[in-house]
This record gives structure tokens, sequence and C-alpha cells, in this order.
């Protein structure tokens, strides 16, 4: 052995001592080897990326079901000769939705049940073993569901139609009918093709506001087998407020009740706006101006629609309150032009923003003190206290943050792939925008660590520590601050859409991160930044909706950079012209899907109906890509060397 082997040994002899505990023998440790250099070769597992899923439960729920449409090719693949259209999209939606489609499948197979429950399960494990193809046994076993893994085992990796074990197979399905677990068998192996599908899925952002079951896709995310999750602003807003930002909770409040959505708040997490109804109700009057945005038609009725607009009114009154007591404490914010409560002439009805006069659309003021607008009431400071404790005491919306804590950050950095919700912000001449935060000057990759810091510090540091206040503070500032990489405009203009007509106020400029889209030298800035190489490497982010019916592209830069907001949210659908995107990469190629309107699980589950999804092939592989390619790989080659070095530790101490 050579010497600089021998002194690797010996620096290393205490760790490697360690490892020899798992692996006691030069048999083992040559087993964990083949194993390891085996796995290299497999081909690089699939992963899929969605943005901004605003709440649509029902519409991402079906996309995690038919992963984004890459099942319903596994059964085109293996049944377009065979099988009829009809019969293949029975056969997909059951994979989807077992539990629902078997009762009307086995009615519709009274008279040939025990056929049709054969030639099904035969079909599932087709296709299951398709999808198992490009993992080891071992991973397939550990995905394997406890009460059949010994028979799924045995099916999978054998083939069934054998002359010699032909009748062995046929007793297995034979068994499962007559014991009667033919419809567990079937639920386990749809569950089972579903997970294996999907390798990686990654979340970029917006699971929160506009849609109803921003708390069912959480719920759907924490059972996932492998997930992780970049923040976006709307899951910052929740993320404050979870942890007891008051100005963050007010916005909850009136984002939700901007779209009539208190489902997610009163049901999905047992937030009560009983108060606040009873405030609301007390307080104001006319509050039409506030009145919600009402996506689906004949959702609230008119004396609903009343109601809902004095809640909006108070709960946005008290946002505008509290968001003007952040500025104050943090000037380094640079948003004194949102302080506008000071700004209004109350007599009058009229507001100067910017040097210019413009008229209210309300002007019912009553729990605002023109000489001090932005203390709160009595009233109001007993609301928002109380509003504070059921969000924090809220069980489930606690649970579910402590995920996205766990499950999120910032930016991720994965295979190659650079991902964030909002923007790198930008100046106007493409350079990285500087920040000055607690005396530091931040910019890039920087900027982004030092934000995930602060939003983690929000969270755990002690209960009204300074420490957790200026987290929380700054967790509102992500939210909608001046450039902040998750918001990524120069500002918000909640007061200007709310209380003002003329809708040149409305504008929230972007960053200049969005003019750079196409430019390939600053592109390239970026993704240096975060350490990778430009020649492999790829942008990928949503937040901003891409305009795709008005011929937008969201690919950008030669496909170095991918806009994947498509409009899952039905608020942007007539903007994007479509409902969501999936990025698809898999071993071959990386693939852009984009998706059509959903009508419900109901008329998915009854008539067979799919997303319509239509697939643009960006970029193929020249070689397929195999485990040693990803980041996975690289670790796994780590370990290998590791390993290696206890072998030749063992041969020099004579160990067998």
């Amino acid at each position: 052995m050579d010497r600089d082997k021998y002194e690797l040994i010996e620096e290393n002899r205490e760790f490697l001592q360690l490892l020899s505990k798992q692996f006691p023998t030069v048999q083992s440790v040559c087993t964990e080897i083949i194993n390891l250099e085996a796995i290299l070769d497999l081909p690089k597992g699939t992963e899929h990326f969605i943005s901004d899923l605003h709440g649509e439960h029902e519409a991402v729920a079906h996309i995690l079901n038919n992963a984004s449409g890459v099942i319903r090719e596994k059964i085109e693949m293996l049944y377009s000769e065979t099988d009829s259209e009809e019969d293949r999209a029975k056969l997909a939606t059951l994979i989807y939705y077992p539990q629902q489609k078997l009762a009307l499948l086995k009615a519709e197979h009274h008279d040939d049940l025990s056929d049709w429950y054969h030639d099904t399960l035969v079909k599932l494990i087709d296709i299951c073993r398709v999808v198992a193809s490009k993992y080891t046994r071992s991973k397939v076993r550990k995905a394997l569901p406890k009460d059949f893994a010994y028979i799924i085992d045995e099916l999978l990796h054998a083939d069934h139609f054998a002359k010699n074990k032909e009748q062995y197979y046929g007793r297995i399905f034979s068994s499962i009918v007559d014991v009667g677990r033919a419809d567990a068998f079937i639920e386990a192996l749809s569950t089972l093709i579903k997970r294996l599908a999907v390798d990686e899925l990654h979340i970029l952002g917006d699971i929160y506001d506009r849609g109803p079951g921003a708390e069912s896709i959480m719920a759907m995310l924490m059972n996932h087998h492998a997930v992780d999750i970049v923040w976006g602003n709307h899951d910052m807003l929740w993320m404050a407020a979870a942890a007891g930002n008051e100005a963050c909770i007010a916005n909850v409040l009136n984002v939700s009740l901007s779209y009539a959505n208190v489902d997610t708040l009163e049901n999905g997490y047992g937030i009560s706006l009983r108060a606040l109804t009873t405030f609301a109700e007390k307080t104001y009057g006319d509050s039409m101006a506030f009145k919600p945005k009402v996506l689906e038609k004949d959702k609230i009725g008119l004396n609903d629609v009343e109601l809902v607009a004095k809640l909006r009114k108070a709960a946005a009154i008290m946002q505008m309150k509290l968001e003007g007591q952040i500025i104050a404490r943090h000037p380094e914010y640079d948003m004194d032009e949102r302080l506008l409560l000071d700004k209004i002439d109350y007599k009058n009805g009229t507001v100067n923003i910017g040097g210019k006069i413009y008229e209210l659309k309300d002007k019912d003021f009553p729990t605002i003190d023109p000489e001090s607008p932005y203390q709160l009431t009595e009233a109001e400071s007993e609301l928002i206290a109380s509003l504070k404790e059921s969000f924090i005491r809220s069980e489930k919306l606690q649970q579910h943050i402590r995920f996205l804590l766990d499950k999120g950050g910032l930016y991720n950095v994965c295979n190659s792939n650079l991902m964030f919700h909002g923007c790198v912000p930008l100046n106007k001449d493409g350079s990285f925008e500087r920040f000055e935060f607690d005396g530091q000057r931040l910019w890039g990759k920087k900027l982004f660590d030092f934000c995930e810091r602060k939003v983690r510090s929000g969270f755990t540091a002690p209960r009204g520590s300074k420490e957790k206040r200026d987290g929380e503070d700054f967790m509102w500032w992500l939210w909608c601050g001046k450039n902040s990489p998750v918001f990524g405009r120069t500002r918000m203009t909640t007061f200007e859409r709310m209380l003002v007509a003329d809708k040149e106020s409305h504008e929230e400029p972007k960053n200049y991160y969005y003019r750079y889209h196409e430019d390939e030298k600053v592109i390239r800035s970026i993704v240096e930044e975060f350490g990778l190489d430009f020649e492999t490497a790829h942008i990928i982010n949503g937040h901003i909706p891409v305009k795709s019916k008005d011929g937008e592209s969201p690919i950008k830069c030669g496909g170095k950079l991918l806009a994947i907001d498509g409009g899952f949210c039905k608020a942007y659908q007539k903007t994007t012209g479509i409902a969501g995107y999936t990025l698809i990469y898999n071993s071959n190629n990386l693939r852009l899907v984009s998706h059509g309107p959903f009508e419900g699980i109901n008329q998915a589950v009854v008539q067979n109906s799919d997303i319509i999804s239509t697939t643009n092939v960006l970029e193929v592989k020249r070689q397929r890509q195999r485990v040693r390619d990803t980041d996975n790989g690289k670790r796994l080659i780590s370990q290998i060397k590791i390993l290696k070095l206890l072998l030749e530790s063992y041969r020099l101490d004579g160990t067998n």
C-alpha cells in the first residue's frame, strides 16, 4: 500500500473504527461497496417541480395522483394496442382514486367480477413493474405496503406467465379474491404505483391563499415520501402569522376574506372569526368598497357579501395600522411611502399618494384617530390579541408550519437546479441589489442565507424577546417589502387597490430581475453566485404567472431559466390561459407539462375525465442520466471512497 493511503488511514483511524461497527468484516465492506457501485449505474429518479398551488386542493391532488400524466403514459405504453380508450381511462381513474372508483367498477362487472379482479390485478402488477424498474429491489421493498409486502415483491420480480409457475401465480390472484382482500390489494398497488412514479417532488412556493384547500394540500405533502419546499411570499405570510406577528395575522384575514375563503381559517385550522364578526358588525356600516373578489358564481349571497366586506374592512384597517408600526420600528426597510393613513384628508375623503390627490371609495373610518392614525383602539387591541392566541394555539396550523420549516427554505439546490420562488434582487444594470440589515451588506446568496436565518429566529427565539419580534417583522418584510426575494416588487398596493378607483395607483413595479430573464450574462452570474456550473444548471422559479395565452413562454434564456407559475390558482387562469405547469426531470430529458383546467374529483371518478396535459421537451440528455450524475450519487461516491479506505485498513491489519 502506498504511503499516502497509509497516512490517510491513520488520519481517519477514529472514524474508521466507528464505521467498522457497522461493517465488521471484509466481506460486509465488499458487499456494501458492490451494492453502492451498482446503485450508481441505475437511471436517476424522476423529479417533479410544481409552483403556486394557492389552495387549489382538488387540482393539486389530481396532479399528484396522475403524476402529471406519467401514469397515463405508462398505461398507453402497455395497453394502447390491446385495450379500448374507455378501458384505459377507467384503469387510470382506478389508480388515481381506487376507493371511489372501485364501487363503480364492481357494480359494472357484477356478472364477471372474479375475472375482472384477475385481469385488473395483472395489469396493476405490470404497471407497477414498469415504474419500479429504475429502482433497486431494496428501495422498492421499503416502499411496499406492509400488509402485502411479500406478495407484491414476489409478483413484481417474476414473470407470472412463466410456464413453471403459471398455476402458482394464478393461485395467488385467486386466493386474494377468495379471501376478500382484492379491494385492499388494488388500493395498495395503486398507492405504490403513484409513489414509485415520482422519486422526488419539489414545491416552489405559494401553497397558501386564494383557493379553499391549503390545509388539505399541506396534509398531502406531509404524507409524501420525498418532498422539499421553497417558501413563497404567501407561505411566508402564514408562517409569520403562525409565529404570532399581528400585522401578518391581519394580512391573512384580509387576503382570505378578499377571496371569500374562510373555510381554511375556520374549518381547516379552527380559527374562529366570531369576535371579528361581532366587532365588524358593531363598528362599520356600508363597507362595500371592501367587498370580496368572489371567483365562483353563487358562492356567497348578497347578505354574506355585505358581512364579509365589513369583516375585511375591520381586518384591513388593523393591518394598515400594524404595518405602519413595523415600518416605524424598522427604518432600514425603507418603506415610508407605504405610510398612507397619515396622508388621508379625513374631512374631504381624499388621500395624497406620491403628491397626487385621489378620492377614496370609502370615507368612513371610525377607528382611526387622525392625530395618531397608526394606533389601535382598545377594542382593536383586544381583538388582535384574541386572534393572535387563536393562530398560536391552532395545533394543526402549528404542525403545518413546522413542516414548512423542516422541509423548506428560501432556496434549494438539487441536481444542478437552483430553485427559488420570487427573484434574486437586481439593480437596473443587472448587478446584485445590495441590502443592509443588522449592520451587514447583503446580496445574492448571502442575502438568501441571512433571510432564512431571520425567519427561523422568528420561530425559535424566546417568546417576547427582541430577537423573536425582529424575526417576525422580517417575515412581514419578506411578504411585502421593497424588492424582497420572495415578493420581487417595489411595493404592495393593498391600500390603493381597496380604496382608490384610479388603477394607475395600483401598479406594483417588478424588480429588475424580471427584465433580465433572457440575458445570458446575468443568468450566468446568478447561477455561479449559488455555486453552480452554468453549462449544466437551470434556474427554476414561479411567483409571476406566465401569460401563455398571449404567447409568453415559460422557457427563458435558451432554457436556462424556467418560470413555472402556470396558474393552478383559478384567479390567474384567465391571465395564463392554462391551469398549471409541471416540470419533469427524468433520466432522459427535461420536459415541461402544461395542464388544462380540472373539473373536479367527482367528475373524474364518474366520467373518467383527466386533466388534459401537453408536453414540451426542453432538453434531451446526450447520455441517460444515472444516479452517479446526481447529488445523491456524489454522496454515494464519497461513501464508497471511505469504505474502500476501511477495506484497505482491514487488509493492512490482516482482518478477514
